[in-house]
Parts: C-alpha cells; sequence; structure tokens
C-alpha cells in the first residue's frame, strides 16, 4: 500500500502542511498503535468508512470511543451502516486501518466527533496500517474542512 502513503504525502506537499508520515512495525489496531506511538488508545484517531444511502462519509473520533448508533441516526438521518473493506478502498484509496482524510482518491464530507477534543495532540493513519501522522486536534479541520458532530458513546 506505499501508493496509499505516498498519496498522503503528496496531499501534504501540495498544501504546503509540514506534516511528517512516520512508518512503526505494527500499528493495524489502535491498541497497537498506542503502543508503538507510547500514548493512549484514545489519542489513536480512527477514521471510519459509513454509507448513507446516497453517499459515503468518513467520521474521525477518538480511537477508545464507539459509535452511538442513536446519535448516528439523530445526526445523519441514517442508520450507521460501515463500508465493507472492499469500498473503503474503492472510496477512499486506503486500505482498512490505514484510512484517513489525507489524500483520498475521491472526495468524501468528512465529520470530527467531539471526543477527539480531550486531546491536544491525535495520531490518524497515513495510508497504511503501519503509518501514522501526529496532528494537533485545533488543525484537524484547518487540514481537511469537516464538520464537528457528537455521535460516540
Amino acid at each position: 500500500m506505499k501508493l496509499s502513503v505516498e498519496a498522503v504525502r503528496d496531499f501534504f506537499r501540495s498544501r504546503g502542511i509540514n506534516l511528517e508520515v512516520k512508518i512503526f512495525e505494527d500499528t493495524s489496531t489502535v491498541e497497537k498503535a498506542a503502543e508503538s506511538l507510547g500514548v493512549t488508545p484514545g489519542e489513536i484517531a480512527k477514521s471510519m468508512l459509513f454509507k448513507l444511502k446516497d453517499k459515503y462519509i468518513m467520521v474521525v473520533t477518538a480511537g477508545d470511543k464507539r459509535i452511538d448508533n442513536k446519535k448516528f441516526k439523530e445526526t445523519f438521518k441514517a442508520k450507521a451502516k460501515m463500508a465493507s473493506p472492499e469500498e473503503v478502498l474503492e472510496v477512499t484509496g486506503h486500505p482498512v486501518g490505514g484510512v484517513c482524510p489525507y489524500g483520498l482518491k475521491n472526495p468524501v464530507e468528512v465529520y470530527y466527533d467531539i471526543s477527539l477534543k480531550e486531546y491536544e495532540i491525535v495520531y490518524p493513519a497515513a495510508g497504511d496500517v503501519n503509518a501514522a501522522v501526529e496532528v494537533k486536534v485545533e488543525d484537524l479541520d484547518k487540514i481537511v474542512e469537516g464538520e464537528w458532530v457528537d455521535v460516540c458513546q
């Protein structure tokens, strides 16, 4: 998935954003990523692709939080339906575990859950299960414009 990581690096370069994509041994799960980075699971920004009736959306949450189905349905007027791994790769260009709002293959609306605001810095994936980038929470929606929502338990 090197191409996916390069798409993320190109995305940052093209916008003059000075963020370094770091490659780790094993960040394939929130727990492993937190261990590799020496942070809490909540500081791992988890990006999930959902399929609504006629479009896909990405929701980025703190790594230790779960989607609250009732809040999700109230916010998006649709049931929370995760995209399949094939859809994730097709829509984002990133594999499951490497999904992030950067360097996407297709435009996707991005939503940031308020659970991220518990932290000053978070670590989203960067196009591969073993790639991550350090981002200040206050910069998340400056890098990729998104809407802040409350959809976690």
